[in-house]
């Protein structure tokens, strides 16, 4: 069904207007990404001409969407605006709260027992404040907002950095911390600072084990983790017109491993086919009227050397399938080639996993792609060698699915068809054969694959792939098989070789589902009392942070310098620690034990000042909260990298960390440290870095006179009395220094409704 359809009807009534003097204002032809963004100005009219990467811009978002982990908070913070309902169109998805182990019956209904008081609560809110409820077991977010909600031209941000997925919709999607998200919930606007835009120009078609996935692992090679930070990411050229709607959403959603604001497409004919086949022919039929505003103009693709900062061009034709990792998404390797760089890297080459799904690549396409390769296992007599687990991306597709016979192809191969959630993509995965210390080597088609990501154990290599390319190294059992040239022993002692995949892009007989898992929110919802048990360990009601005393900031203890990569999976891990997301108190013991301290290379081990002992880092922090001492975290580059979770932000800040200072951070953890009433700054020089030690204390000497675009000094004293200043960069506005000076963005909402 169309959700929101007067909504859109609304956006897309006013777009021709403002592209039209959006395009007479800037003085040239305009993007998609540009038009996207001109015509969702809070202002309405866009009479000014922003600088990309240096204007920060108020936008009026479309709708907000929510995952079940990050909207405990988001609406925990929503509670105290003072709103009776939310100012936009908005939906809660539980999809982070199920562990996978066996399968998905037995899972979903230990998450209903384990979980209810979340759920629970999440409901009540939802239902109060006038935001849809999806159930657990509806889907898997991303892949849920991509069939319902999201539509070409709109605007959407979402409490999770895989929000970009929409993007495959030809929307602008951005992934946020919940106080960005409450400020739109209350009506206000939403602050991004003008994003860069790189081009990426796609030529031919993919073809044989080529997926879209391959796509987004070679850009990710090209750009890296941090390459696209501050920028959106458009694809466009024919090659873009050969990819599915849905192989367009993995290709967006994996933006978010190259730091990418967003990624988008431009609206053709596989986004209608989409539509339609969704249920939103209105949507599709209104679309088809302003289709020239919902891509960029001609000139733009024709000419982007002169539109965009920089552009990429991929030849689908002839791109090779890869795999990357481990540890990194954006170590690429083309499939072949990985047995001797597996043995060079000492990673073991036998591989005990195969996971598909997750909400890059769980559409029907890629179900119908992977069960290609599973049912050539079955009738070629081949045993698979390695584990599968299977996370459908919705109940729509799973009921789709088993209805055209796809899960029992899987099921005949072996595999657990686990719950339609995250599960082991985000930790949720209780592992049937564990490891301990010994190395071992999973497949998925999941997003990311940082060190304890998916099961908790640093020793898993996990490498991602297409969902047909993780099937078949799956059935080999070996990380260097190659699909396309190596052939396989089967039962019967023959020699077989795999056949190139074969996908379908929707289901021929049409979508189907029983119980779509949504719950409208009640028209008033007044009546409802949303109890929060004071002694519950699940969730607890916010206290608002100190506002900033207006001093300079002096005497601050190093709690830790963090060495190399330190992604928000290091500052606040999910697994086991997700059920803690709605009670800030006992989340807070997890902060910073995954980051490794640059002085012992140890993780969770760092010195105390008080005591000269070593201790884990939550202990040693609110040693120094309880007596009043404020401190610093150091960190290297790309800091807060991966996920939007603001309880990377929100940790530090309740313990008492004051000050983050890095060479240089991830767009999400920067915005969300500001939100909190942190300050987050970059060393002016690098190298800097360098000079902090174990013992040192830091004096922020000028503080009192922060200001936008005024560098602040630091006085760092060491043990044996020396001092080195310094120079640290900032990229705070009136507006965000603002939620400084009053603790936190939402104490400033509060102070301005009662105002």
């Amino acid at each position: 069904m169309a959700f929101d359809i007067d909504m859109i009807k609304k956006v897309y009534s006013q777009m021709s207007e403002r592209v039209d003097q959006a395009r007479e204002t800037v003085g040239k032809p305009l993007t998609l990404s540009e038009k996207i963004l001109y015509s969702h100005l809070w202002e309405n009219k866009p009479n000014q001409k922003f600088t990309r990467g240096k204007d920060y811009v108020d936008f009026a978002p479309d709708r907000i969407a929510c995952q079940d982990a990050t909207a405990q908070m988001a609406l925990l913070q929503f509670m105290q605006a003072g709103k009776d309902n939310v100012a936009v169109p908005t939906t809660v998805h539980c999809d982070h709260l199920i562990q996978a182990k066996q399968g998905a019956a037995k899972d979903l209904q230990k998450a209903n027992e384990t979980s209810n008081e979340v759920f629970d609560f999440l409901e009540s809110v939802s239902s109060k404040y006038g935001i849809g409820f999806w159930k657990p077991g509806a889907g898997i977010i991303h892949q849920v907002v991509l069939e319902n909600y999201a539509f070409p031209g709109g605007m959407m941000i979402g409490t999770d950095s895989h929000t970009v997925n929409a993007g495959g919709l030809g929307m602008v999607a951005i992934g946020v911390g919940g106080a960005d998200a409450v400020d739109v919930m209350a009506g206000m606007p939403w602050e991004l600072k003008f994003p860069k835009l790189i081009g990426v120009k796609l030529t031919g078609a993919p073809q044989g084990w080529t997926a879209a996935k391959d796509v987004i692992l070679k850009v990710a090679e090209i750009l890296t983790v941090k390459g696209g930070t501050g920028c959106i990411v458009e694809y466009f050229g024919e090659g873009a017109k050969n990819l599915s709607c849905t192989g367009k959403g993995t290709i967006c959603n994996m933006g978010a491993e190259i730091g990418a604001t967003t990624s988008t497409f431009g609206y053709d004919d596989s986004m209608e086919r989409f539509l339609r086949a969704t249920d939103r022919n209105e949507i599709a039929d209104e679309a088809n009227k302003i289709r020239q505003h919902l891509t960029g103009d001609d000139e733009v693709y024709a000419n982007p050397e002169q539109y965009f900062d920089q552009v990429i061009e991929i030849d689908l034709s002839t791109l090779r399938p890869h795999l990357n990792g481990p540890f990194t998404p954006d170590l690429a390797t083309p499939v072949g080639e990985l047995g001797e760089k597996a043995k060079k890297n000492d990673w073991p080459i036998k591989v005990d996993w195969g996971l598909i799904g997750s909400c890059t690549n769980s559409s029907y396409e890629d179900l119908t792609r992977a069960a290609s390769i599973a049912k050539q296992a079955v009738d070629k007599k081949l045993v698979p060698k390695s584990d599968f687990g299977i996370n459908p991306g919705s109940e729509q597709i799973r009921f789709t699915a088993e209805r055209d016979g796809l899960l029992k192809v899987f099921e005949d191969l072996g595999a657990t068809i686990f719950t339609n959630a995250c599960g082991p993509c985000i930790g949720q995965w209780d592992r049937s054969d564990r490891k301990g210390e010994e190395k071992n080597t999973i497949v998925h088609s999941f997003n990311r694959n940082f060190s304890k990501r998916a099961d908790g154990n640093p020793n898993t290599h996990a490498f991602v792939g297409s969902p047909e390319m993780v099937a078949a190294i799956a059935i080999s059992g070996r990380l260097d098989f190659d699909p396309m040239n190596d052939t396989l022993i089967n039962e019967d002692g023959e020699e077989v070789k795999l056949d190139a995949p074969q996908g379908i892009e929707l289901p021929e007989l049409g979508f189907d589902v029983e119980d779509n898992g949504y719950l409208a929110p009640k028209e008033d919802g007044s009546s409802i009392h949303v109890k929060v048990d004071p002694n519950s360990n699940r969730i607890q009601l916010l206290e608002p942070f100190d506002p900033w005393d207006g001093e300079n900031l002096t005497g601050a203890k190093l709690l830790i310098k963090a060495h190399g990569k330190c992604t928000t999976d290091h500052i606040s891990m999910a697994g086991p620690w997700l059920k803690y997301r709605g009670h800030l108190d006992n989340i807070s013991d997890n902060c910073l034990i995954g980051a490794v301290n640059a002085f012992n290379m140890k993780t969770n081990f760092v010195k105390s000042q008080l005591d000269g002992k070593y201790d884990a880092v939550p202990k040693t922090q609110r040693a120094y909260k309880a007596e009043g001492i404020p401190t610093v975290v150091v960190g290297d580059h790309n800091y807060g990298e991966g996920s939007s979770r603001e309880h990377a932000a929100m940790e530090p800040r309740h313990l008492g960390v004051r000050v983050v200072l890095v060479k240089s951070f991830a767009r999400i953890h920067e915005t969300n440290l500001k939100k909190q009433g942190m300050l987050g700054i970059t060393f002016d020089n690098e190298s800097d870095y360098d000079l902090i030690q174990e013992d040192d204390t830091f004096n922020f000497i000028d503080l009192k006179d922060f200001a936008e675009d005024k560098p602040l000094t630091i006085e760092i004293v060491h043990a044996d009395g020396s001092k080195d200043t310094i120079k640290a960069n900032h990229t705070y506005n009136e507006t965000q220094i603002g939620w400084f000076k009053e603790g936190s963005a939402l104490n400033m909402i509060k102070k301005n409704n009662k105002a």
